[in-house]
């Protein structure tokens, strides 16, 4: 074991009468230092291990009564899982920390934390996937040590955390376990969860000793989420806030922070009078910062019975009371009628690649006629951009009046774009949505245009989930896919039920043209007990055939379907693409609770004929 933290007194004696005050950045501040960026900041305690000490000096002279190691980004994942270098940066970081520590008269010295960050950017790169495995090597290092004192920061979710908490506890029963996740101005994690979901989640956890946001958000919107959210220490656990220095700005490749430090001092101070403990600051925050909070906390101690009852109302702050802005709730006629139970039909009409819009304004108002309960707009199909499916939604429903379910994909957009975009559907009454991961840029054309996925289609149902519970008036209903002609079914089968617990409403199927898709439709109907619309989507000619089943991902066709198509001339194949669509409408309705129909090459005739004959043997 190496030596213990170099502190007086236990973090939990220290808390009973004071508010602990940490340091702030050491990425960015270490980078104002070297006049240099650096790749890995933690790497630091090896090549410039001397500044990095000038940095601990600087923030325990401004007053910072608990220091952060520089090991945020220490973790296998990214270093490559160099066991060896791992345990060098540790440790050094670990030294450099107590060494400026124990510069100071005993009475003055500053707890130790060891900082342990998320691996994100690692994991999407398949270096490390799990929480908790992934960040035991770098606890056992911190054990090994002696720390104590743990801070878990810049968390996008819980997942491994009170299961880490917990090993802390066991191996050393006194540690002090802090858990802070990164949260948007908005309150959402860059994964969509809700920040107030997250702290109430770990709040329950009796192994952590405290919780709450750092990072993304300035001091302001820090403030602002608690007392809108009112979230206050739970019993047992306190309340942790480190906020940015504000908002950066880039440049010539260079990161900025341009709040002052009186600024972050006044919003701090305001945060410390809502009962929240444990304070500091995170990227753009230097020295000067904390100096400022630190007379800010003296000041406010000093007048301690005079500030007890502050609250944190910015001026120009308006109550949400006091506006008549609410929006009238509009009803959702495609969500009653699956909650009544009744058979639903879904057609998806395909958006054009150019401003051409008066044929699909024309096939909709056919649509619309033959008596579809709702048209689905695809959100670029095949990773190919064309008219925006939302706003083709928007146009269809205040033109039309018609039901609209907007395609929404995971791919290039981050939450912001995507909160934007919903609250844009909202107000203009479209509350539906299929969300989809999405076709990622077809090979081709990889080299010039890239993808871009900032979550999956369970981590966007979630966040839509709390979105409906906290902001939005009426509330969306969510649908989400399900293929029916994956080979390993199982694991859709987990996936849909990680959709349906994340606020899934309604699965869409891909379109059901072999025995093993019919199979796995009917099993999906028995097992997950989730609303069901079955995918119609008719060959058309022997080539068409054969181009779904071998290029379109997640479709596949019996090879007896396909062969009945060889040598029919086109008539032929258009009246055999209507009877095969029948045939599966009839064979499945049992085990669906709708259809979802494609139009071949947005051929909405077909889709009529199809409904013509159906209605013919009813």
């Amino acid at each position: 074991m190496g030596e213990k933290s170099s502190a007086k007194i236990d973090v939990r004696e220290y808390l009973q009468s004071e508010t602990l005050l940490f340091d702030g950045a050491m990425g960015t501040y270490l980078s104002q230092l070297s006049r240099a960026g650096l790749e890995k900041c933690e790497l630091a305690n090896l090549q410039r291990s001397q500044q990095v000490l000038q940095v601990h000096r600087a923030y325990l002279q401004a007053g910072a009564k608990a220091l952060k190691t520089n090991t945020f980004a220490a973790n296998p994942a990214a270093l490559a899982n160099d066991v060896a270098l791992l345990q060098q940066v540790i440790s050094a970081g670990w030294r450099l920390a107590n060494q400026a520590a124990l510069e100071l008269p005993e009475a003055e010295r500053p707890f130790i934390f060891a900082d342990i960050g998320p691996f994100a950017a690692a994991a999407e790169a398949g270096l490390c996937l799990d929480v908790q495995a992934g960040l035991r090597p770098v606890v056992d290092c911190f054990l090994q040590l002696g720390a104590e004192n743990f801070l878990f920061e810049t968390f996008s979710d819980e997942a491994g955390l009170p299961e880490l908490a917990a090993y802390i506890k066991r191996q050393c029963p006194q540690a002090f376990v802090v858990v802070s996740f990164a949260i948007q101005p908005d309150g959402y994690t860059r994964t969509g969860r809700a920040g107030a979901e997250l702290l109430r989640t770990v709040q329950a956890c009796p192994q952590i000793d405290a919780a709450g946001f750092n990072c993304v958000s300035g001091p302001y919107h820090l403030g602002k989420y608690l007392q809108e959210q009112q979230l206050q220490p739970a019993d047992g656990q306190l309340l942790s806030i480190m906020p940015n220095a504000g908002y950066p700005t880039v440049i010539n490749n260079r990161t900025f922070f341009g709040n002052n430090p009186e600024y972050f001092a006044e919003q701090l101070g305001r945060i410390a009078e809502m009962d929240v403990r444990l304070l500091g600051g995170c990227c753009g925050t230097t020295p000067e910062h904390i100096a400022a909070v630190a007379e800010r906390l003296r000041l406010l101690k000093h007048n301690k019975a005079e500030n007890k009852a502050g609250r944190f109302v910015a001026v120009g702050d308006v109550s949400v009371g006091d506006l008549d802005v609410a929006a009238q709730s509009l009803p959702n006629r495609f969500r009653s009628k699956a909650e009544a139970g009744e058979k639903l039909l879904a057609v998806e009409l395909e958006p054009p690649q150019d401003v051409n819009l008066p044929q699909f304004m024309e096939k909709a108002k056919i649509l619309q006629q033959a008596g579809v309960d709702i048209i689905t707009v695809p959100d670029c199909p095949i990773g190919r951009a064309r008219m925006d499916s939302s706003l083709l939604a928007c146009k269809l429903h205040r033109e039309l009046g018609v039901d609209v379910l907007p395609h929404m994909t995971c791919r290039d957009r981050n939450l912001n774009a995507t909160k934007a975009l919903l609250l844009g559907l909202s107000v203009e009454g479209v509350n539906n949505v299929l969300i989809v991961t999405g076709d990622p840029i077809p090979t081709a054309e990889r080299d010039e245009i890239k993808s871009v996925f900032n979550f999956n289609s369970r981590m966007l149902a979630k966040y839509i989930s709390n979105l409906n519970e906290t902001i939005l008036q009426t509330p969306f209903y969510i649908c989400g896919a399900l293929n029916v002609n994956a080979r390993n079914f199982d694991v859709q089968l987990r996936l849909a039920e990680e959709k349906l617990q994340n606020g899934v409403q309604m699965l869409l199927t891909q379109p059901v043209l072999s025995k093993q898709g019919a199979l796995n439709l009917r099993r999906a109907h028995q097992q997950l007990g989730a609303k069901i619309l079955a995918g119609i989507m008719p060959p058309v000619s022997y080539r068409n055939a054969c181009f779904m089943h071998n290029e379109i991902s997640g479709i596949t066709l019996d090879e007896e379907l396909i062969e009945s198509y060889r040598d029919k001339t086109p008539e032929e194949a258009r009246a055999l693409g209507v009877q095969v669509a029948c045939q599966v409408v009839q064979g499945v309705a049992e085990f669906c609770d709708g259809f979802y129909m494609i139009p071949p090459f947005n051929k909405v005739d077909i889709i009529c004929d199809i409904l013509e004959l159906l209605w013919q043997r009813r």
